[in-house]
């Protein structure tokens, strides 16, 4: 429990410092440790080192102010989060999102890439904390509130595991393309969220059950088409189900539970 509190101060720790140069040393002091414990323990929860997940966090959060802020200069977005000129900016945000400020700019998406990590210490007593691990969906929950008929849409993707083995930088493009199939499938009005390591949900304003359907024919008749990573062409397929809450209100302690149990049940 001490160690899951640890990585919770950690998190929260980056999350209010994302336009700070912070490092390693900085956050291991903050939580009275090594710097080596910190690093360690950080990967074991996470699967990632600090750095990559500092870098993730700055680069979901520069893009979504991109999105909000269409007249947003790539040299102020550099200056807020911690980076001396526009190179070195573009040069983080690609190795996240594959593509220039400048590109992306022209097809922006809605999602943030990687959202937050929350880690619950109630649900982390056991041994095994990867499979614990989830993402802050706390605003996911306040829009299905507001949304409470409408259709979702859960995506999952088929075999990620072997993907990442050929490299991390593979499978991070398949989770962009994956939430960018998703994201182009919906409407504007419709919120895309990423809610797992490679699962995905899109809440539509629609309480027609046709429409969410048409989502998920929409998702699925890519599949079988590839990514390109260097020279290599891997074809990425997707699950994809339609499927609305029941009952008058939601728990936030079940939510996450919930979308997982739906996706799941896309597989069998």
């Amino acid at each position: 429990m001490e160690n899951v509190l640890l990585i919770t101060s950690a998190l929260e720790f980056i999350e209010n410092n994302l336009t700070e140069d912070i490092k390693t040393e900085d956050i291991a002091r903050e939580l009275y440790c090594s710097k080596s414990s910190v690093e360690k323990l950080f990967r074991i929860v996470t699967n990632m080192s600090i750095r990559d997940y500092y870098i993730r966090r700055r680069m979901s959060k520069a893009a979504r102010d991109m999105v909000n802020c269409s007249d947003v200069s790539l040299l102020d977005l550099a200056i807020k989060y911690g980076y001396g000129s526009n190179e070195a900016f573009t040069r983080a945000f690609k190795s996240v999102w594959k593509v220039s400020p400048s590109e992306y700019k022209k097809n922006p998406v809605r999602f943030e890439l990687f959202p937050a990590l929350k880690l619950e210490p109630e649900l982390m007593e056991d041994k095994n904390m990867d499979d614990r691990r989830k993402v802050d969906i706390s605003e996911l929950y306040d829009y299905i509130e507001a949304r409470k008929e409408c259709y979702l849409v859960g995506v999952d993707i088929k075999s990620l595991i072997p993907i990442n083995q050929i490299s991390r930088e593979a499978g991070d493009l398949a989770i962009i393309t994956a939430l960018t199939r998703l994201e182009q499938a919906t409407r504007e009005d419709d919120i895309v969220f990423r809610v797992g390591g490679d699962e995905f949900v899109a809440l539509t304003s629609s309480k027609d059950k046709a429409y969410a359907d048409k989502i998920v024919t929409e998702v699925l008749s890519h599949n079988g088409e590839c990514i390109k990573y260097g020279e290599m062409e891997i074809p990425l397929n997707l699950y994809a189900t339609s499927y609305r809450f029941v009952g008058e209100h939601i728990r936030y302690s079940e939510l996450f539970a919930q979308i997982q149990g739906n996706i799941q049940m896309s597989k069998i």
